[in-house]
C-alpha cells in the first residue's frame, strides 16, 4: 500500500498598526480608523466580509455569483469555563443576492459551505449564529 502525502494549502497574512492608529496590510494602502472603531467592531466586520467572500466563492464554483451585505452583533462577558472575558455570542445577519437563484436544496448546501469555510468564523472559540436573507426571502 503506497502512502500519499497531501500538503495543506497555507495562507499567510500580515497587518500592522502605527502609533497614530493607522492600520495597514501587505500590498494595501493604510487606513485611518477613528478611535471609536474598536478591535471588537473590526472582528465583527471581518466575520461578515469573510462570510460574504466564502459565499461568493462557493456560488462561483457552482456557476453563479453572490453579493450582498450584513450586520453582526456580539456579546462579550465573562466565560463560565475560565472566567475570562470573551465573545460568548455572535449573531450575523446577511442579506444577499444569489444569481442564478439556486434550487432550495442547493441553496441550503451553498449557505452551509459559506458558513463552514469562513476562516474568521472557524477561528473563533464561539460559533457564530447565521441568519440569511437570500433574494428577498428569509432562509430557515
Amino acid at each position: 500500500m503506497s502512502r500519499v502525502t497531501v500538503r495543506a494549502k497555507v495562507l499567510e497574512f500580515a497587518a500592522s498598526i502605527d502609533g497614530d492608529g493607522r492600520v495597514a496590510a501587505e500590498d494595501c494602502r493604510s487606513l485611518e480608523l477613528p478611535n471609536e472603531w474598536t478591535a471588537e467592531h473590526l472582528l465583527l466586520a471581518a466575520l461578515l466580509r469573510c462570510s460574504l467572500t466564502s459565499l461568493r466563492y462557493h456560488a462561483r464554483r457552482a456557476g453563479g455569483d453572490a453579493a450582498g451585505g450584513g450586520e453582526a452583533r456580539g456579546t462579550i462577558t465573562q466565560r463560565r469555563s475560565d472566567g475570562r472575558y470573551a465573545f460568548v455570542e455572535i449573531d450575523a445577519a446577511l442579506d444577499v443576492t444569489v444569481t442564478p437563484p439556486p434550487a432550495p436544496d442547493d441553496l441550503r448546501d451553498l449557505l452551509v459551505k459559506a458558513e463552514r469555510d469562513c476562516f474568521i468564523g472557524a477561528s473563533l472559540a464561539v460559533k457564530p449564529t447565521y441568519r440569511w436573507r437570500v433574494n428577498g426571502a428569509e432562509i430557515a
